[in-house]
């Protein structure tokens, strides 16, 4: 039976196995092949998406969950493997690590269920071998259908690979090759993950590199087999699967677009490209620009988005654009719709403080400091309910997303609650006003896609509003 997504998995036991290596390695040996790939992430991480769009030039997406009930899940994966010759999808931590550390819930295993994808365990055989065989025996048992169907060998020789071929094919599963110890498969680490693409030197060329590895090492073209056995797709190809919100009937009218400013450089990069594509459906024109590099805002934007990233390292050249600084703070004390996450959050305080404790003025919107702490804040899933009417989310509405974050802040805002699945414990998050929601959550949007058509919807009514001059003038 022709199958309309051809797809694979690459999971993993447990982080710091080469996932992301091997998937751009692969990415990269896929087109050299001439064929057309796409690429998905499952969790909420944003670094490794960078790393898969850096390879085939188009954004990717997320998969997730806890996110995203499972049947939408799927549609999301179809529209965007749709065409594709080959999809791949990187898993997220250990395969069946889910929410809290003790389910499978949003787990990459949940998302291979959700999309019917055959998966291949990538094994770090770096001082194991034999032992390895035990660990894939488990993870084959531990679930009935693991869909689980070939292990690649990470870090091991050919001679060892060989020796471990047919205890894992004795198993079930194919040994679709290896990877030697090679500089090839490494990248740099830091705070958040992995360093950003456009930060590690000679990448391009070290990616070529890994790409002509795997054609000597790795069944390509098992894995392409694998892909096109998986099965057909059914899934619920209207766009909310049934479920209505609150202005789906409004549809942006075509060829009028709302300009939006949004925060793209080395400080501001952490995007969900479902929330991007989410306001773009819903008429917003996302104009880029460097609060770093330009001195100003772009020329007729009636809405500011300042995503999350690495302010932290760019806090002096941050402070030192001192119009951009002030143009920001303008256009919130005109009311310019302004949605801050993160980085961005970190941006719109008074004062930023850096690793080595230098203190570098910001643009002042939020009373306060951030700081840096010794470990992660409040990490991990969130769901986060507010508290009463603002701009863009009412009293009782609740939007899903995801903390990760090595500062904090003097005022994390009250206006909404945030919880962690399955827990108890609560506690305060958010700035929010009529034309402000400022925080540390990364929000989701498609979890409930009522706050960005409220956004969208106010930075198309500040644009009709009359400036200071005007009323002055009347």
């Amino acid at each position: 039976m022709k199958c309309e997504y051809p797809r694979l998995m690459l999971a993993a036991p447990k982080s710091g196995s080469g996932k992301t290596m091997m998937t751009c390695g692969l990415l990269n040996a896929f087109l050299k092949r001439i064929l057309s790939c796409r690429s998905f992430k499952c969790g909420p991480d944003y670094i490794d998406p960078m790393f898969h769009k850096y390879v085939l030039g188009i954004d990717g997406g997320n998969l997730d969950t806890f996110f995203l009930e499972k049947e939408k899940v799927k549609s999301l994966f179809a529209a965007g493997a749709e065409g594709a010759g080959i999809s791949v999808m990187e898993g997220v931590m250990g395969y069946y690590d889910g929410v809290g550390g003790n389910s499978t819930w949003a787990s990459s295993y949940e998302v291979a269920c959700a999309v019917e994808a055959p998966v291949v365990l990538v094994l770090d055989c770096k001082g194991a071998s034999l032992s390895m065989a035990a660990v894939v025996k488990g993870f084959l048992e531990y679930k009935e259908n693991s869909h689980i169907c070939g292990v690649i060998l990470n870090r091991t020789s050919k001679v060892m690979a060989e020796r471990l071929t047919p205890a894992m094919e004795a198993l079930g599963v194919r040994v679709y090759g290896y990877l030697p110890e090679c500089e090839e498969g490494r990248l740099e680490s830091r705070h958040l993950g992995l360093v950003l693409p456009g930060e590690a030197d000679g990448l391009k060329e070290q990616l070529d590199r890994l790409a002509l590895k795997l054609e000597d090492t790795i069944d390509l073209d098992g894995l392409i087999m694998l892909a096109k056995s998986a099965g057909p797709l059914p899934f619920c190809h209207e766009e909310n699967c049934g479920e209505e919100h609150e202005g789906a009937e409004e549809k942006p009218v075509p060829g009028i677009r709302v300009p939006i400013g949004i925060a793209e450089d080395e400080a501001f990069c952490f995007y969900y490209q479902e929330n991007l594509r989410l306001l773009e459906e819903m008429g917003a024109e996302l104009i880029p620009f460097s609060p770093i590099h330009d001195k100003c805002l772009p020329e007729g934007i009636c809405g500011i988005i300042l995503g999350g990233g690495y302010p932290e390292l760019y806090a002096g050249e941050l402070s030192q654009n001192q119009s951009m600084l002030r143009e920001i703070r303008q256009a919130a004390e005109c009311s310019m719709p302004l949605l801050a996450e993160c980085g961005g959050f970190m941006y719109i305080h008074e004062e930023m403080e850096t690793k080595d404790r230098q203190v570098y003025p910001m643009a002042g919107i939020i009373k306060g400091k951030v700081f840096p702490t010794e470990r992660l804040m409040r990490f991990g899933y969130i769901e986060a309910f507010s508290r009463e009417n603002t701009g863009f989310i009412k009293t009782g509405e609740s939007i899903r997303g995801h903390e990760f974050h090595y500062w904090d802040s003097t005022d994390n805002g009250n206006r909404m609650e945030a919880k962690k699945p399955g827990q108890e414990k609560r506690w305060d998050c958010v700035h929010a006003g009529k034309s402000l929601l400022a925080g540390f959550p990364h929000f989701y949007y498609p979890s409930n896609p009522v706050l960005p058509k409220r956004f969208v919807k106010a930075c198309e009514e500040f644009r009709v509003m009359p400036s200071k001059e005007e009323e002055t003038h009347e």
